[in-house]
């Protein structure tokens, strides 16, 4: 666990998190939302995001094949954000969000590109672990739930977003783990990264 093979160091991938302390990232809003146990991320908390501020690629990253391996608890709701910058305070204003919800009263579920491309159904249930994918090149993204696809997406051009996602588009940047209310309990652990030309 938080660890990668030979073959998968030979293959380019790198581990954002070392399963016992949280450096190489920074909480916004309430750092108390974030803890690690057991090996993973426990997000549990007032609103907070998490960025991904270490060494790798300088935690800037813009084609990439990202793998998270996630575990949700009833009523929680997260979500990875890519292509984002370190804020302070509030909702991220930059990148794309993939959700993490399998039983939040939110309908886009696990794996979608929240409010650009949703996923209407669950995959993983509440308490089983499962790998999270986000694949981006240039301007397509993929993802998975284990080996499900959820989303398929071309950023289209010009861009046609809701107002409060319009700063939101495919560029570059770090990623960012969501504490959505104190309601959610999130864990992730495995959080590695393979960059793409």
């Amino acid at each position: 666990m938080n660890t990668l093979s030979p073959e998968e160091i030979a293959a380019g991938w790198q581990l954002l998190f070392d399963g016992k302390t949280l450096d190489g990232w920074r909480a916004s809003d309430a750092p108390g939302s974030f803890s690690v146990k057991d090996g993973a991320i426990v997000v549990r908390g007032p609103r907070s995001h998490l960025f991904y501020v270490g060494l790798v690629q300088q935690h800037d990253f813009k084609n990439f094949e990202l793998r998270v391996d996630v575990q949700t608890f009833p009523k929680a709701n997260s979500g990875v954000y890519f292509h984002t910058k370190w804020q302070e305070v509030g909702w991220p204003d930059l990148g794309y969000e993939v959700q993490v919800n399998n039983s939040h009263s939110d309908p886009s579920r696990t794996g979608g590109l929240w409010g650009v491309q949703d996923f209407p159904r669950v995959i993983a249930p509440d308490g089983q672990w499962f790998t999270l994918t986000v694949h981006v090149e240039g301007k397509h993204v993929t993802t998975f739930v284990g080996t499900e696809k959820t989303a398929d997406y071309t950023e289209e051009s010009p861009l046609v977003r809701r107002k409060e996602l319009e700063h939101r588009f495919l560029a570059s940047g770090t990623f960012a783990l969501q504490g959505h209310d104190p309601e959610s309990e999130v864990h992730f652990r495995n959080i590695r990264v393979k960059v793409l030309p």
